[in-house]
């Protein structure tokens, strides 16, 4: 799919850029279709040669045109013809007929079309005319909740798991659970693995030549690491998953940092599987002051968590916290990105050796400076309140986002006989639960004076701080509905938390309104003792159902609370944002860098520019993967 777009937006050839976070985009196995479209490594392989416009790229409709480059921006920030929040497929709104015409300018002025032997580009464009156009061929990434009677694994169009169903995995015990897809044949089930020689191993093999070369200018606690990581790539075995997991946490003081790997498991419908991304970023030594002061008292956090004290760390140790600045993001982390990161996910290594937390500085400061006024004032219910988000948002945002990555996903213990995994007993909830821990941290602390001792806030602000991120929480669940523009559900994982935050405490406290006026609804936060007190009560059943890996009551709370909304607010959210013509989501366009070097050769200098051209950087990262996707 996605060459079958670039062959007909490009313009000029891309130019490959060497870089090992692009290496490995072909391999980030998230949003590739099942047979009959073949996943995402193979049907957006490609053996085009792009050419620059000439009399064919020209004959194209202009309408056609707009509408495909319009169809392949979302393709390439989504990274996949699913919609990243919604998990619903986005479909092209010109013809199959337009679209056709517009491939075969295309060949017409050389561009080259990944055709299988013997096929033609018309072939192809009917084989592939279903997931262009049709919305309910495959319609969804993940299917956490999907129509009644059908399985959530062979609901969800993502290439994880091939003919294999959730009944189809009971009793069976994988080796490989993180790094690996499940497919079904004759023979039984099968762990395709991602590794060197396996599923991936090309793109996995580019990846390491670079992850090599860095370890030459890496310090010695990184470089540790990274040959950690290598040594992972190359076998895939878990030994050596957390080999890597525990140097990468111990390494605290290096001045640049990765991620890197199959990291988060947010597409997986079981909250097992792996996507890959990958992140290249350096301390932000001015802004590291607030998150690692958080660090530091990480344990009088987590003495008054509200939760059962059997679920509370003794002795926390090992928590890093730093506010960095993103040099790269790809794969699943961009061009759609985190605000805060915390690793590693594996719940035994985080109670044994601790865990980092990154806070996004320069990420933050673009979304808050990318605000629109007018989004605020839309959704607030009084001049007040918009002049409260004005004046604090960034400053609560910054601090909810601390806390939610350092005492949020950082604190609390389960079971032991969990072994170290509540994502294997909650499953498909495992991920909206996790959110809603972290979030419910935040929003309980960030009402606590322990701040003000800390230096965090002033004193005579503190209370203003607070009701502006309540505020904006509250009016967060309502906004977001603009993402969902099709059906009557929700499957995101951070957008189900946000709304099952707020719809129980409707329905179990005091602290919100829901009030109509001249036509328009407002979620309005009335009562800020009433939200913290309602935020620890929950936030005391979350931990819960995380510690004992209670599975019927996680599921009760997300597909009660956090799933389902009424379409006629959803329409009125969306016919308010489409008014003001505000974006439904916002991705990324990344700084790139350049190497200035000497009369030997040697690099003496780094200039930065900012592009701010998605087409134009978009293409230039598939030229530089082409070759590992023929």
């Amino acid at each position: 799919m996605r060459d079958v777009l670039e062959a007909i937006v490009i313009t000029t050839p891309g130019v490959p850029v060497p870089r090992s976070g692009f290496t490995g985009t072909a391999s980030s196995c998230a949003r590739g279709a099942p047979p009959p479209v073949a996943p995402r490594d193979n049907s957006l392989g490609a053996s085009s040669r792009r050419s620059p416009r000439s009399a064919g790229v020209a004959e194209i409709d202009p309408a056609t045109r707009a509408e495909i480059e319009r169809y392949a921006k979302l393709f390439w920030i989504n990274t996949g013809p699913y919609n990243n929040l919604t998990a619903r497929k986005f479909v092209l709104a010109c013809t199959p007929e337009a679209f056709a015409a517009a491939a075969r300018a295309a060949a017409r002025a050389g561009a080259r079309f990944p055709l299988r032997a013997g096929e033609t580009l018309d072939a192809l464009l009917d084989r592939l005319r279903p997931m262009f156009f049709d919305s309910e061929f495959d319609p969804t990434v993940t299917a956490k909740t999907p129509p009644h009677g059908q399985d959530i694994l062979a609901a969800s169009a993502n290439n994880l798991y091939v003919g294999v169903t959730m009944k189809d995995l009971e009793g069976v015990e994988e080796r490989y659970a993180l790094n690996s897809r499940v497919v079904k044949g004759d023979g039984g089930i099968v762990e395709e693995v991602y590794r060197v020689g396996g599923t991936y191993g090309r793109c996995i093999e580019a990846i390491i030549e670079h992850l090599e070369a860095a370890v030459a200018y890496a310090s010695e606690p990184m470089a540790n690491a990274l040959r950690a990581l290598i040594a992972f790539y190359r076998s895939g075995e878990d030994a050596d998953r957390e080999a890597y997991d525990i140097a990468w946490v111990q390494d605290r003081e290096s001045p640049v940092d990765t991620i890197n790997g199959f990291v988060e498991v947010y597409l997986d419908a079981r909250s097992i599987k792996g996507a890959w991304e990958a992140l290249v970023f350096y301390v932000n030594a001015e802004k590291t002051h607030q998150i690692r002061t958080l660090a530091e008292h990480a344990q009088w956090f987590e003495d008054h968590m509200p939760w059962d004290p059997k679920y509370r760390k003794e002795g926390v140790h090992g928590v890093t916290a730093r506010a960095i600045d993103v040099v790269i993001e790809t794969g699943e982390s961009g061009p759609i990105t985190p605000v805060g990161i915390n690793l590693p996910n594996d719940q035994g290594i985080r109670e044994r050796y601790g865990s980092k937390s990154v806070s996004l500085s320069n990420v933050n400061e673009a979304f808050d400076r990318s605000t629109l006024p007018e989004f605020r004032t839309e959704f607030s219910s009084t001049p007040e309140e918009a002049s409260r988000a004005t004046k604090w948002s960034a400053l609560a945002s910054e601090l909810t986002t601390n806390m939610h990555e350092v005492i949020g996903h950082g604190s609390g213990k389960v079971d032991q006989r969990l072994n170290g995994s509540p994502q294997a007993a909650l499953r498909e909830h495992f991920s909206a639960i996790e959110e809603s821990r972290a979030d419910l941290v935040a929003l309980y602390f960030v009402a606590d004076r322990r701040l003000v001792e800390l230096g965090l806030v002033e004193p005579e602000s503190h209370d203003e701080i607070v009701r502006a991120e309540y505020e904006a929480y509250a009016r967060n669940a309502l906004v977001q509905l603009r993402r969902v523009r099709q059906g009557t559900h929700i499957e995101e994982d951070h957008m189900r938390n946000r709304q099952m935050i707020v719809r129980w405490l409707m329905r179990h406290t005091r602290a919100i309104d829901v009030r109509v006026r001249d036509g328009k609804t407002y979620f309005v936060m009335v009562d800020a003792a009433a939200f913290r007190e309602g935020a620890g009560r929950l936030l005391a059943e979350v931990q819960r159902i995380k510690g004992e890996g209670d599975y019927a009551a996680a599921r009760a709370l997300v597909e009660t609370y956090g799933v389902h909304f009424d379409p006629a607010l959803r329409d009125e959210v969306v016919a308010r944002v489409d008014r003001l013509r505000l974006p439904s989501y916002t991705a990324f366009v990344m700084p790139r860098l350049e190497a200035i070097r000497n009369g030997e050769g040697d690099v003496v200098d780094v200039t930065i520019s900012y592009p701010l051209d998605l087409k134009a950087q978009m293409l230039e990262y598939s030229a530089a993967t082409r070759h590992l996707r023929t």
